[in-house]
């Protein structure tokens, strides 16, 4: 079983200052251990080499037969037993230990009668000064992590800022905006060497150029294309008009009110693409604007959207309104027509009736009762002249819908109802709470 890890644990600088820290304390362990046994072999080595000189002073007085001096003895009290053992086995040695409460070094060798003849020396002061070396160890060990771990935060946190970055770039593009750039420092000039995040960067500055001019180029084509398209297909229409009346001239002017739609569709497209759309604010009742949408709807014969010259809508005839909360809305009503218009006659087109079209305050959704929308709709929202289970059409009308909530501020979501509850698909439009200043009952 896994633990669950705090959100802080998985940034770059947490990982990398518990990194430093691991680091520092693991080294600080290495030298404070060498340097411990280094200077305690050292104070030790002279301390014994002290007390075994002390031993052959007192060895050459006890055979000579003159008085043992202070501290040396035979077989005095509190010599440890495993030194004595070893000096009545003829054998010389030194040991460390408590007599008194005092670090003591003991030198210890043979005697007549299988005595010991024993010198005892002071180590407090060996034993103070190895003490003293360990916390001057442990305070220097945790001096030294701290400065390291201050100076890798800044070293780290540098690095870490320029990732964010470039991450809220990579954001920002991802959203719409491919005039963002990172214009990381080490990449703009030569002098200073380029890293690894200068890198990212550079590709991605690189990247969303790139991505810009082909965006760029593809608007103005479509641009292009629908201009070019307005004056023979307005010839077109009018040599129809001048056709006997019969079934190929329907036909005919079916076809030329469809490619006069499309190109009317994809001149939209491509302003919505350059981002400079300004709304035209009114204030506008929603029950009365969706009242008016599918009224429009209903009485064209050629299924003409509001707010557009004509669309490739259906005739609403089965748009029931279901008024929840009415609200009052600061909009661009011709917007805000456009898109409530395009997704009732999407409904009516790709779904199955009933229609229904509710307005509950702010938000206000369409829901018909067909096979609901296609998983790449749901998932990643609609996109242009993509049409998928058999659906016809040119594909632009929830992509312009979309387009058009985007300039008014709303959201604009699509998901689908669950069999169980009656299936279709539902489409979600919420304005923003700023643009609402009043709202009512059911109408």
């Amino acid at each position: 079983m896994r633990v669950a890890l705090p959100g802080w644990a998985g940034t770059l600088a947490a990982k990398a200052a518990l990194f430093i820290t691991g680091m520092c304390c693991a080294l600080a362990a290495l030298l404070g251990v060498l340097v411990h046994v280094s200077v305690t072999h050292q104070t030790v080595d002279q301390a014994r080499d002290r007390a075994l000189s002390r031993l052959v002073e007192a060895t050459a007085a006890y055979e000579a037969g003159d008085a043992l001096r202070q501290h040396a003895g035979i077989d005095p009290e509190g010599l440890p037993k495993a030194l004595r053992t070893l000096a009545a086995a003829g054998e010389r040695g030194t040991m460390v230990t408590d007599h008194d409460g005092v670090p003591t070094m003991w030198a210890a060798g043979p005697a007549d009668g299988g005595h010991a003849l024993a010198v005892a020396l002071d180590y407090s002061q060996s034993a103070r000064t190895i003490e003293g070396l360990d916390r001057a160890i442990l305070w220097s060990s945790g001096l030294a992590i701290g400065a390291t771990l201050l100076v890798g935060a800044f070293a780290v946190t540098r690095v870490t800022r320029r990732l964010h970055a470039t991450a809220q770039v990579a954001r920002r593009i991802s959203a719409g905006d491919l005039d963002a750039r990172v214009g990381d420092a080490r990449t703009q000039d030569p002098s200073r060497p380029p890293d690894e995040v200068a890198a990212v960067a550079a590709a991605l500055d690189t990247m969303a150029a790139s991505l810009q001019r082909k965006l760029l180029s593809e608007q103005r084509f479509t641009a292009d294309v629908a201009h070019e398209l307005r004056t023979p297909l307005t010839g077109l229409h009018a040599a129809a008009e001048l056709l006997p009346p019969g079934r190929p001239t329907e036909l005919v002017r079916d076809r030329v009110a469809a490619l006069r739609t499309l190109t009317e569709d994809l001149l939209e497209i491509s302003r919505l693409d350059t981002g400079k759309e300004r709304l035209e604010v009114d204030t506008e009742a929603l029950g009365a604007l969706a009242e008016r949408v599918v009224r429009v709807l209903r009485a064209s014969g050629n299924s003409a959207q509001p707010g557009n010259s004509g669309s490739s809508g259906t005739p609403a005839s089965d748009t029931e309104i279901v008024v929840v909360r009415d609200a009052r809305v600061d909009t661009d009503r011709r917007r805000l027509e456009r898109v409530l218009g395009n997704l009732v006659a999407n409904a009516h087109r790709h779904g199955r009736t009933p229609v229904t079209l509710t307005i509950d305050g702010p938000v206000v959704t369409v829901r018909d009762h067909g096979d609901g929308y296609p998983d790449y709709v749901v998932e990643h929202g609609p996109q242009r002249f993509r049409t998928e289970g058999g659906a016809t059409g040119h594909g632009l009308g929830l992509t312009i819908a979309l387009g058009q909530a985007e300039v008014l501020g709303a959201r604009l979501t699509f998901t689908n109802v669950p069999r169980s509850a009656g299936g279709g698909a539902l489409a979600t439009l919420t304005l923003a709470e700023s643009q609402v200043f009043a709202t009512n009952g059911p109408a």
